[in-house]
């Protein structure tokens, strides 16, 4: 499942101009544009800027000391009058004929006027500077008095006792107003509005691009959300009959599938109001608010209904009450529920009110969010099998450069498990890689390097592995490959390589078989496939290493489920323990009796053992094939089927593949491909004793 990437689709958007002081008419609709409050803080600013560059450069008079005042200006009589100002600073006043003797200090800084002050010098005490300006004009004839002389700077004195006031009321209404609009705290809403819904709306005015047609794939859950979209464009048609429209539906499956789009695309296509929320937007700090924002939100919707509310990830919320992990110390998220449960089916009506969900986790949800009234459909959004993978390629493909040789059946092949965004992140990566080697397009070996680079990780040709240890890792990974082609069950091989890649230090691709059942035999087999990375190590070495771990554990969980939940041991008998429910997740007994449970242990050690046992006897009945296929490993580093068929032969039991159908419903069959083109890595056996993949 997948959504379209065309970029036809996808207009630029005009970058928003936060600067202009009036906002562009996005919507074209012919109102005025308007106002932005922004703009008063822009011209406020630039004109402090202004005033202060205009002080700084407008001319006043020039400072001096009292030294040059009494050696030059009183001696040569050039001082027409001193006026000391708040008994601080004494501005000097020259004579109109005397300016032009001192044009060199002014330099320019003279008033436009003669009339000055010319000259200020700070006088210190009142005292010491009326008796040093006696002392200097004694024997002058025309001694000059000084003015006293006070003033008031009001603006000054404004700013300092208004201006704290004010600075403290701006910043008060400032942080209010940026809670107000969820700018801080309050989890988005403001402390005000905390209580408050946080769901985006989308509606006819902000169109979701998305639509059923980018959707590939899962036609039935497909028909299922389209019809949801036909309850509310012709509701008529469904309820003449005497029918109910269906309040809700949950959209379940595994991650990766698509839920989320799938709701996109009803948002798309859907001519109603879309509220679309994640569960965890309802859960705060404050208690309460969960509730509250579900009141909030059901209220919106039904101001507008018809409409269509989407909440993702609704498990965050629906978990089954009582079954909290953290016991009971914190039961907002009940209370939450507690309150979704009554909107969505309570003693009020929400016509016209459709909920869509999504989780990938419908086994924890709690049972009353699941009855019918509410979630009235469940949606099973699964894995997409062989021709879905093809269609969600052909969506993937579109923006893609491609090679020639690049076969849309070949790549759905090649990727048995993968989810809509596994594909598209194998596209995606294949495009990179072709980038990195300059080519003009992408081609097929860049899609078989992407599912590669994916599954496995970066290769790392210069990791420094002893010659010892690298035969070990040969023989290990040639076991695995001789007895999963010689087992009929096994899955067939792909490619082998003891090239170091990700943690690993070797890895097996194998071609799994799309099953819907799994009988006792292919589980043996494949157990007996795993194990013959150990038994190789102990025939040709005579030792075994740690490179077996992920081999071993695989095969432990593969056998405690056969004995324990698929009933597959005849001591044990046709008794399962799983619990499908998950309700027993955090209980701290088992289902079984301590006795039942040595039972349990013994007859998973039969099993493995048996299975090893077989092993060990495949590879020494098949010891010289085994060994000339470790030797070519270490030659080669990299091998394929191709080179297990020229060893062993040809497998007996290869399957066909069927890839669709004609036009009479009869699948079509056609013979496999050779093996190196199909490269869906279902396990990598490791050379690490801490590595798992």
């Amino acid at each position: 499942m997948t959504e379209n990437k065309n970029n036809n689709k996808n207009s630029r958007k005009k970058p928003e101009n936060p600067f202009g002081m009036f906002n562009q008419n996005k919507k074209g609709d012919g109102k005025p544009p308007k106002f932005n409050a922004y703009w008063i803080y822009g011209i406020v600013a630039v004109v402090f800027i202004a005033v202060q560059f205009y002080m700084m450069n407008a001319r006043g008079p020039v400072e001096t000391n009292w030294s040059k005042v009494k050696s030059t200006m009183l001696a040569s009589n050039d001082i027409e009058r001193i006026v000391v100002v708040n008994n601080k600073k004494a501005n000097i006043y020259l004579k109109k004929d005397r300016i032009k003797n001192y044009e060199q200090e002014l330099n320019g800084n003279s008033p436009s006027s003669n009339t000055g002050p010319h000259f200020f010098f700070n006088i210190g005490s009142v005292e010491s500077f009326e008796r040093n300006l006696n002392e200097a004009q004694k024997g002058i004839v025309d001694e000059i008095l000084p003015e006293y002389k006070d003033e008031t700077n009001w603006a000054g004195e404004i700013l300092w006792t208004i201006g704290p006031f004010a600075l403290i009321i701006l910043l008060w209404w400032w942080i209010f107003r940026r809670m107000s609009k969820g700018g801080a705290g309050g989890g988005g809403g403001g402390i005000f509005n905390v209580g408050k819904s946080q769901a985006k709306v989308f509606d006819k005015d902000q169109k979701v691009s998305t639509n059923f047609n980018d959707i590939a794939g899962l036609a039935e859950a497909k028909q299922e959300i389209e019809e949801i979209v036909e309850f509310l464009k012709t509701p008529d048609k469904y309820t003449k009959l005497g029918g109910k429209i269906p309040k809700g539906a949950l959209l379940v499956g595994p991650p990766g599938t698509g839920k989320t789009l799938l709701a996109k695309a009803v948002a798309g296509e859907a001519n109603v109001p879309f509220f679309s929320m994640s569960g965890s937007d309802f859960v705060e700090m404050f208690v309460g608010v969960g509730a509250s924002r579900v009141r909030d939100l059901f209220k919106q919707a039904k101001e507008k209904s018809p409409c269509i509310i989407f909440i993702d990830e609704i498990d965050a919320i629906g978990r089954a009450r009582g079954k909290n992990p953290n016991m009971g110390s914190n039961d907002e998220r009940e209370n939450t529920l507690n309150q979704l449960l009554t909107e969505m089916d309570g003693f009020d009506t929400n016509s016209g009110v459709i909920i869509l969900a999504a989780t990938n986790r419908a086994d924890i949800l709690d049972r009353a969010l699941m009855r019918a009234g509410r979630f009235d459909r469940q949606i099973h959004v699964e894995l997409p099998d062989l021709n879905e993978r093809a269609e969600i390629f052909n969506v993937h493909l579109r923006p893609l450069k491609l090679d020639e040789t690049v076969k849309v059946d070949f790549l759905a092949k090649q990727t048995p498990g993968f989810s809509g965004a596994d594909i598209a992140n194998v596209c995606n990566e294949s495009a990179l890689i072709a980038a990195r080697k300059s080519k003009e397009s992408v081609g097929k070996q860049d899609f078989l390097d992407a599912v590669d680079r994916i599954i496995g990780g970066l290769e790392k040709k210069n990791k420094i592995i002893s010659q010892t240890e690298k035969k070990t890792i040969a023989f290990h990974e040639a076991g695995h490959a001789t007895i999963s082609w010689l087992l009929e069950h096994a899955h067939p091989l792909v490619k082998v390589t003891i090239v170091p890649r990700g943690k690993a230090l070797g890895a097996a691709w194998y071609l799994p078989e799309e099953r819907s059942i799994t009988t006792k035999d292919q589980l043996l087999d494949e157990m007996c496939s795993a194990l013959g990375g150990r038994a190789a190590e102990e025939i040709i070495f005579n030792k075994i290493s740690s490179g077996a771990q992920n081999d071993l554990e695989k095969v432990t969980k593969q056998a405690y489920a056969m004995v324990s939940i698929f009933g597959m041991s005849e001591k044990v008998g046709n008794i399962s323990y799983y619990d499908s429910t998950g309700q027993s997740d955090y209980s701290f007994t088992k289902p079984y009796s301590e006795k039942t449970a040595e039972l349990i242990d013994d007859e998973v050690k039969v099993l493995i053992e048996s299975q090893y046992k077989r092993a060990n006897q495949i590879l020494k009945d098949n010891s010289e094939g085994h060994t000339k296929l470790g030797n070519l490993l270490l030659e080669k580093e990299v091998i394929f089927s191709e080179d297990l068929e020229v060893i062993f032969g040809k497998r007996p039991w290869e399957k066909k593949h069927i890839i669709s159908e004609n036009g009479n419903g009869k699948p079509v069959e056609i013979e496999e491909e050779k093996a190196e083109d199909v490269i869906k890595p279902i396990e990598e056996k490791t050379e690490d004793n801490n590595t798992e993949k």
